[in-house]
């Protein structure tokens, strides 16, 4: 089992930067993929980035390309998004989640999710 605990969230203004964290727990870190996503108020929750186990490949969507970044360290079970130029459009609760499945975009294939960290862009 994975546990997974987000941080980094705050208030920042429209064009500032962020970076989440999420540190996980348990020694089969490595062996997930890991991926980020949010959810706005009033919205459904969307895949935002992800990064395969052996940080070789990363996929984002469309609206955060260019200005996010996943990445991850392996030996210290932590995964990380950068997050530049950010709009008030971002505004949203950030959550990281774990799958077996590398570069899946749909919520359902990812089996542990962290209780989410918030982030508020203000215009």
């Amino acid at each position: 089992q994975v546990q997974l605990v987000e941080s980094g969230g705050g208030l920042v203004q429209t064009g500032g930067s962020l970076r989440l964290s999420c540190a996980a727990s348990g020694r089969t870190f490595s062996s997930y993929a890991m991926g980020w996503f949010r959810r706005a108020p009033g919205k459904a929750r969307e895949f935002v980035a992800s990064i395969s186990r052996d940080v070789g490949r990363t996929y984002y969507a469309d609206g955060v390309k260019g200005r996010f970044t996943i990445s991850r360290d392996n030996a210290n079970n932590t995964v990380y998004l950068q997050m530049n130029s950010l709009k008030p459009e971002d505004t949203a609760t950030y959550f990281c989640a774990a799958s077996r499945a590398t570069g899946s975009v749909f919520a359902y294939d990812y089996t542990y999710w962290g209780q989410g960290t918030q982030v508020t862009v203000s215009s």
